[in-house]
């Protein structure tokens, strides 16, 4: 008995439609090839941002206590953020839908869209570390890589940044001092606190 032949699995057409666009418009793979390449570029970048950050914090809060990890996310933040961008060409810093900094920490348009995504993606079960995102983006500046990583909210920095019981009295003092519009209270450990941003421009690329 001669056995039936077996189907040939079919591509999607879908996936066949964008597999021909790519082909049809080199421009295309081009552009998702340099998206790739900013995106492995820039999320050691942030990363590192973030571990030495929250070392130091984490140090400073088991060595000296709340104020002292105040003081670095208030003053080394900034001072590791430019020493970045500096280094690499970018514009490289923390923002946040509720900021502390409202100078330094309020986001942009592009980025209020990003962080409000990341929230929902946390919400629908996402791990909150592993969120990221990058695009090539056109603004009145010109052509950019922007590419955004979510920020969690860990143990230590609930005496900061917690709900208003749990803020150190020291800290909400030096707070209300430096910060009287804050908004960076309330959260819990692991919600989405905001997010390191990276702007890479591409004019010269």
């Amino acid at each position: 008995m001669t056995p039936e032949p077996v189907p040939l699995l079919r591509p999607p057409r879908l996936l066949l439609f964008s597999l021909g666009l790519l082909f049809s418009f080199p421009g295309l793979a081009d552009d998702a090839k340099d998206k790739i390449r900013y995106l492995e570029e820039s999320r050691p970048v942030a990363s590192g941002f973030i571990q030495q950050l929250g070392g130091e914090v984490k140090r400073e809060f088991l060595s000296k206590g709340p104020e002292a990890a105040l003081k670095v996310c208030t003053e080394r933040a900034p001072e590791l953020a430019k020493s970045l961008s500096d280094k690499h060409g970018w514009r490289i810093s923390r923002v946040s839908l509720k900021p502390r900094n409202l100078i330094l920490g309020t986001p942009d348009a592009w980025e209020q869209r990003v962080i409000t995504a990341f929230e929902q993606r946390a919400f629908q079960g996402e791990n909150p570390q592993n969120i990221e995102y990058g695009d090539i983006v056109s603004e009145l500046g010109g052509k950019s890589y922007r590419y955004m990583k979510a920020l969690t909210m860990q143990e230590v920095c609930i005496a900061c940044h917690g709900t208003s019981e749990k803020i150190n009295p020291g800290v909400k003092k030096r707070v209300d001092i430096d910060y009287p519009h804050d908004k960076a209270i309330g959260y819990q450990p692991g919600q989405i606190r905001g997010a390191i941003t990276i702007k890479r421009p591409l004019s010269n690329e």
